[in-house]
């Protein structure tokens, strides 16, 4: 950050020129120094004005980027302010998806006794979807179901149902009102908020969230929150896939144990 300051500070005197020759793509230069000031903000929001004072370039410049990256998906408005934006998580997941950063994660499912012959994924509440981080590939000849940075309504799988069960019921209810129809893939997915909060209300009880052909026919898929640190992280969750043909309670009861180990060593890699 600091280089990109300095940049910015040594080009032309004028700040409506922004960053000049000093920058083949001055920009693209700005943009990135938008993402970097807001990333190093203490509450993750800014104002028009503070962004402009950071960047050290006028409102109307800082004004016309920030309605670019907000156009993009990389940045947010929250009323007055801004934040960085959930694109940002899944252009990093296509990045981790490539350097595999996220070792601990499938390290653990390779040696897990279940959970190796699975498919095991991470994902990020996103309103009322799901985005996925990150995918262990435990059963190769089961090309299933939804890959890294794909979305998800948190209706259709078990890790959104898991993920909104933790969410106050007040936030629930604004979600998800009483006789709003729901998303559907399948015969068997949940057709109403009615269906989706009573299984939240068993999801409470048994610790975990089961997911019957919702979203594929001939697939199950089970699910546990990660536990987060802060009251700002992001939610994030762990599923397991398995087929239907093949499952048991047995074998379910198996994989909720080492999804709820796995849970715990993460803790919340993103906050």
């Amino acid at each position: 950050m600091r280089c990109l300051r300095r940049i910015m500070a040594d080009s032309r005197t004028s700040r409506s020129e922004g960053l000049g020759a000093s920058s083949p793509a001055p920009a693209v230069t700005r943009a990135a120094a938008v993402l970097e000031v807001l990333a190093e903000s203490p509450t993750g929001r800014l104002t028009l004005s503070d962004l402009s004072r950071e960047l050290g370039i006028p409102k109307s410049s800082t004004s016309n980027l920030l309605l670019a990256l907000e156009e993009a998906r990389l940045i947010t408005r929250q009323g007055a302010d801004f934040a960085l934006g959930r694109k940002l998580v899944e252009l990093g997941a296509a990045y981790l998806s490539r350097l595999d950063e996220v070792q601990e994660f499938y390290k653990y499912c390779e040696q897990a006794p279940t959970l190796s012959g699975e498919t095991v994924r991470i994902a990020m509440l996103d309103g009322d979807h799901v985005i996925y981080l990150a995918r262990y590939e435990g059963h190769p000849a089961v090309r299933l179901t939804s890959n890294i940075g794909d979305k998800m309504p948190v209706s259709l799988c078990s890790v959104g149902k898991a993920l909104i069960a933790q969410l106050h019921d007040h936030d629930i209810d604004s979600m998800f009102p009483d006789g709003m129809q729901l998303p559907t893939m399948t015969a068997n997915s949940l057709k109403t908020a009615e269906e989706l909060k009573a299984q939240i209300s068993a999801i409470r009880k048994q610790g975990f969230a089961f997911e019957d052909e919702e979203s594929t026919v001939g697939v199950v898929c089970l699910a546990v929150p990660v536990p987060t640190h802060g009251a700002h992280g992001p939610s994030l969750g762990l599923s397991v896939t398995a087929l239907k043909a093949t499952y048991s309670e047995e074998q379910g009861a198996l994989m909720v144990k080492e999804l709820k180990e796995l849970a715990r060593s993460l803790g919340n890699p993103m906050g």
